[in-house]
């Protein structure tokens, strides 16, 4: 496709009011994908910033046999944008998902986009197909900057209550005891009804108030992903994969002093810890699957990493991806992530279907892109917000890791301050 590369000094805008005005003219065409690293330092980086938008139809897939479909278009090498929601976990193993599902998005969604901005250090490049004329810059810069508001009427409902919740933790401490599962990522819904909301001034406003390293967003018709996910699932450059678990939560402290006392608080949590090893014991399994023998590494065991509302232990684990493996090749060992599953991994996700009441959709899925040459990154879709604009409905989901060690309340209020910043912007 042809490419434009802008010096920003050369534009009558700003980089931001340029970043503003191109969200809001992406937002016309009926697929948009928006993602954005804030700019945060972050072991082997965020998100590549860039909007991709498309005037077309999003790529059929065979939903008897969407890998097989996937690989198929893998081999157009062509660019890709979209998401790889929870379900497809019911076409890797014998699985399935009969529970409530107010969203109704399909299980794999991507879509080839016509135009594709990057907003670099110092310039703005644009690529654009030939059905685009060069006048696309023009027309961005005549369309009135995006503003981020928060909705006003919108009643948030739980579907789980606390006593339900409870309950539901000695359930799975119960499956502990009995050794069909030894950690768990047990996970509730929040949820509104008739919600009429503005879903890229939402997007901003959870973005302002919760900047993260794979933040996006992702529009597709009528139906939207507002997204400020802090992890990662998988990253692909040339023949390394990187996947970053996030296992260990705490909030952050109200002054210096207790900020970095929190934060030694979490390093040294032994739940938290082994929370986080039987996590990255399960991914480096995962990626040995599809990566080369003795390749498979931990490069950053319990590193500990500030956000605006918490505390994060993330570990690093990286791979060399065995030749001839493609992207297919590493979802069918590695999807879905063991953060948000839990282990041993099928077991675990039999035991989510009885104890969850809501169909998870795209909530820990995946959303990202894949490059012509079949480099990807795709984050671990949590903190984030699922809209269907034409039923009105609005959902968002948290959760934590049950082991036996669990205490059901401190889970429950763990859970609460993940839904922080989201409950923030919808209140």
């Amino acid at each position: 496709m042809p490419l434009l590369d802008i010096n920003y000094k050369d534009l009558p805008v700003s980089p931001e009011e340029l970043r503003l005005k191109a969200l809001s003219w992406a937002d016309a065409f009926p697929l948009a994908a928006y993602y954005y690293d804030h700019q945060i330092p972050y072991p082997h980086q965020g998100f590549t910033h860039m909007l991709a938008v498309s005037g077309g139809a999003t790529i059929t897939f065979d939903p008897t046999t969407p890998f097989k479909s996937l690989r198929q278009e893998l081999n157009k090498e062509k660019m890709l944008c979209g998401y790889l929601g929870y379900d497809l976990k019911n076409n890797i193993e014998n699985l399935e998902s009969k529970n409530f599902d107010g969203l109704c998005f399909p299980p794999i969604l991507f879509f080839q986009p016509e135009i594709i901005l990057y907003f670099n250090e110092v310039t703005i490049s644009i690529e654009y197909s030939d059905d685009y004329t060069q006048n696309i810059l023009a027309n961005i810069l005549a369309t009135p900057a995006a503003q981020q508001a928060k909705p006003e009427g919108i009643k948030i409902q739980q579907r789980v209550s606390k006593e339900e919740y409870v309950a539901q933790v000695e359930k799975v401490r119960q499956h502990i005891l009995e050794g069909n599962v030894y950690e768990l990522n047990y996970c509730i819904e929040f949820f509104a009804e008739k919600a009429s909301i503005n879903p890229l001034a939402l997007y901003l406003a959870l973005s302002e108030v919760s900047p993260t390293p794979f933040s996006g967003y992702l529009k597709f018709e009528d139906k939207y992903l507002l997204c400020a996910s802090p992890e990662r699932f998988l990253k692909k450059q040339g023949p390394t994969i990187v996947s970053q678990p996030i296992k260990g939560t705490i909030k952050r402290g109200k002054t210096e002093a207790e900020d970095e006392q929190l934060r030694k608080r979490l390093r040294h949590d032994e739940k938290e810890l082994a929370e986080n090893m039987m996590i990255v014991d399960l991914v480096r399994n995962d990626l040995s699957r599809s990566c080369s023998t003795g390749s498979v590494k931990v490069e950053e065991m319990f590193g500990i990493y500030g956000f605006r509302q918490v505390w994060q232990m993330i570990s690093t684990i990286v791979g060399s991806i065995k030749p001839g493996n493609d992207l297919v090749a590493v979802l069918l060992g590695a999807f879905p992530m063991g953060s948000m599953t839990g282990a041993p991994k099928i077991s675990a996700m039999q035991i989510i279907e009885e104890v969850e009441k809501t169909k998870r959709s795209l909530y820990s899925g995946a959303f990202g892109y894949i490059t012509p040459i079949q480099d990807y990154d795709f984050n671990v879709v949590i903190r984030s917000i699922q809209y269907n604009a034409a039923e009105k409905y609005l959902s968002f989901m948290v959760g934590s890791a049950i082991t036996y060690d669990s205490v059901p309340e401190r889970e429950y209020e763990e859970c609460l301050l993940k839904a922080q910043a989201i409950l923030k912007v919808l209140s």
